[in-house]
């Protein structure tokens, strides 16, 4: 008899498939191991992302609240037009930079003169930007009931699948929708735009450069001047406001825009753009009107305009 064969009763047999099916659930425990580690990686590395924008959206909330607890503890006609400051919060240093809202064209307040005069500043021909002022002001302004608009009728007739809001810009980014206007200059309108002062005029001691430029009746050697005299700390703001004629003032909004960063002692940045309203009645200090991530915002194109 072979000494290799199997033995009478299958005993040789039954070991045999013993083994395989130890060797199959062995690799199944391998592979639930597997799956096991691969999930408790992913798990620990969402967590630390989640905690870590906690901590992000903490800091920068943390900022707001200081910057409206600074504001609205002085009374509304000494409020600073902007500033600077830095705090610690646990393992963030925070930085805010504010300035009123007053600083920048309000677009649903500013007159035509003043948004065409922008316009020309940043690059419009004088022939084009009075046309694209009429355009925003129309956007603006309510219709007259019962009658065909000529407003409407231009954006049927060019082919748009929408007309004029007729009411206040809700945002400056709906300028985008304004027929006519070229996406160039729109870019470059949009830094220094607001829907959020409700003033007419522009604070002339925070207003950027281009927004003074626009001031009607401002010219290069004017701007120049105005300039070298506003950072003199000595001049009077009101001063400088009869300087800059009737479109110029030295009024703050109630809304400030607060430029947020948060720096962690591990290396990370958070920063934010944030548009708040200081209110001065109730239970609330200020309400929250825009807040934007800095990574949201696109690369402004600096192309030829028309």
């Amino acid at each position: 008899m072979n000494a290799l064969s199997d033995h009478p009763d299958g005993t040789r047999g039954s070991r045999g498939f013993i083994v395989v099916a130890v060797l199959w659930i062995l690799a199944a425990l391998a592979a639930l191991v597997l799956i096991y580690l691969t999930y408790v990686t992913n798990t620990a590395f969402t967590v630390a992302n989640a905690t870590a924008r906690v901590q992000s959206e903490a800091a920068l909330q943390g900022a707001v609240e200081l910057a409206a607890y600074q504001l609205g503890a002085v009374r509304s006609e000494q409020r600073p037009y902007g500033g600077t400051f830095t705090a610690r919060m646990g393992t963030a240093r925070l930085s805010v930079d504010f300035r009123t809202e007053a600083a920048r064209i309000d677009l649903n307040a500013a007159p035509r003169e003043l948004l065409a005069g922008l316009m020309v500043g940043l690059g419009a021909a004088p022939a084009n930007a009075g046309g694209y002022a009429d355009r925003i002001v129309a956007w603006r302004t309510s219709a007259a009931a019962g009658e065909d608009d000529t407003e409407d009728l231009l954006y049927r007739n060019a082919g748009y699948t929408y007309v004029p809001r007729h009411a206040p810009f809700p945002a400056a980014e709906e300028l985008w929708l304004v027929q006519g206007i070229p996406p160039q200059l729109i870019e470059r309108m949009l830094p220094v735009l607001t829907v959020f002062s409700n003033l007419a005029s522009v604070n002339i001691a925070e207003a950027a450069p281009q927004v003074l430029a626009a001031l009607p009746g401002m010219t290069p050697e004017k701007l120049q001047a105005l300039l070298q005299e506003r950072r003199d700390p000595r001049t009077d703001p009101s001063l400088l406001a009869e300087r800059g004629g009737g479109a110029a003032s030295n009024m703050v909004s109630k809304a400030y825009r607060l430029a947020l960063t948060a720096d962690f002692d591990d290396g990370r940045r958070s920063a934010a753009e944030v548009v708040i309203l200081l209110l001065e009645d109730g239970d609330e200090l200020y309400r929250v009107l825009s807040w934007r991530d800095v990574s949201d915002r696109a690369p402004t194109q600096q192309a030829g305009l028309r």
